[in-house]
């Protein structure tokens, strides 16, 4: 029963690096996408931003 278990832990972290590296691209993907289209993003903020919405 003892390598059923150990099996079973080894699955969990291995899930759970998988979702931290995943979630992790997702982010440098979010910030790099910020970085690449800041010219263009900017105004939008800009004219939302002074007209008060």
């Amino acid at each position: 029963m003892g390598k059923v278990q150990r099996f079973w832990r080894e699955e969990k972290g291995q899930a759970l690096s998988e979702y931290t590296l995943i979630i992790s691209l997702v982010a440098a993907a979010l910030v790099l996408s910020l970085i690449l289209f800041k010219d263009k993003i900017k105004p939008l903020y800009e004219k939302n931003h002074l007209s008060g919405t």
